[in-house]
């Protein structure tokens, strides 16, 4: 009599397989583009770690025997006009680049999660106020209220962060009352509802864990938009004050000085490109991977 073995753990492996998570993955991983921005964005995260301990020079160190210096063995990526090497400065940018848009991105993100449950729960005139001014603020350039901010607040890490994340809730206000709306008459809402339970607890509960894959998407955009409004505003003379090194105060430094030291502006900007194009593609790949039609 032949008997059935089966593995122990094989029940758990098809759970996890049949898992959203898991088959997110597997369409994630499809998207060659999207794996290597993600390969790049770990990176980029890592160096902004452990970036100001890995510089061969401090940000404020200046060799003034070496300015205008190309790349060499002594300066891998050569020297600005004050002698401060360009290599380390990009390694410190990375640092700060990081710290602004991560802050600014879970300012935005917060102010618009708030508000857009609260607009899509309530209803009535609470929407409207929310969406009238969600309006305005899609009618402001955000780009000119962050300028306005920076003017009011100063220059420094914390006013950047708040200039240019307040601006920037109306998108991911619209978008999470727009998923709200389209549950908030579903039947588990609504059994909810008739057991008696908050409003706070059903966006908790029910809401927020149906949302987390589109939040996760408007994240992944979010964060390279933050990266170039923290550089325009440094070019504009509105970010971190020298000798604090960021992209857009190297990027405009080299503006002036492109024809005899071009090295200024092909390393910085050449990090700064690739940087934005693999926080793209890292967001591509996941509006592919969590979208429901997508196959696996």
């Amino acid at each position: 009599m032949a008997i059935a073995v089966t593995q122990p753990h094989a029940p758990a492996r098809r759970a996890r397989r049949n898992s959203p998570m898991y088959r997110a993955w597997q369409r994630y991983r499809k998207n060659g583009f999207a794996v290597a921005g993600l390969v790049w964005v770990i990176i980029f995260f890592i160096i902004g770690i452990i970036g100001p301990w890995i510089a061969p020079y401090s940000y404020t160190y200046a060799d003034f025997l070496h300015m205008h210096s190309g790349p060499s063995w002594q300066h891998w990526f050569g020297t600005d006009t004050v002698g401060y090497d360009v290599f380390s400065q990009i390694l410190y940018s990375i640092r700060y680049a990081l710290e602004i848009a991560l802050g600014a991105t879970c300012v935005s993100f917060l102010i618009g999660v708030i508000l857009g449950l609260w607009a899509g729960l309530a209803g009535g005139l609470i929407d409207i106020i929310v969406m009238r001014a969600v309006d305005f603020m899609f009618a402001l350039p955000s780009f000119f209220f962050a300028l306005i901010l920076m003017v009011m607040l100063g220059k420094g890490i914390f006013p950047m962060i708040l200039a240019i994340g307040v601006p920037g809730w109306a998108g991911y206000a619209r978008l999470i009352r727009s998923l709200v709306l389209a549950m908030r008459n579903g039947e588990m809402v609504e059994a909810a509802r008739a057991l008696g339970a908050s409003q706070w607890h059903i966006a908790r509960k029910y809401m927020f864990p149906n949302v987390v894959g589109s939040m996760v998407v408007s994240l992944a955009f979010g964060i390279p938009y933050d990266l170039t409004a923290q550089a325009g505003l440094s070019i504009v003379g509105m970010g971190l004050n020298p000798p604090m090194p960021s992209f857009g105060n190297m990027l405009a430094q080299a503006g002036a000085n492109i024809l005899g030291f071009p090295w200024l502006l092909y390393f910085p900007a050449g990090v700064f490109a690739i940087t934005l194009l693999s926080f793209l593609f890292v967001a591509d790949g996941l509006q592919e991977a969590f979208n429901p039609k997508g196959g696996v």
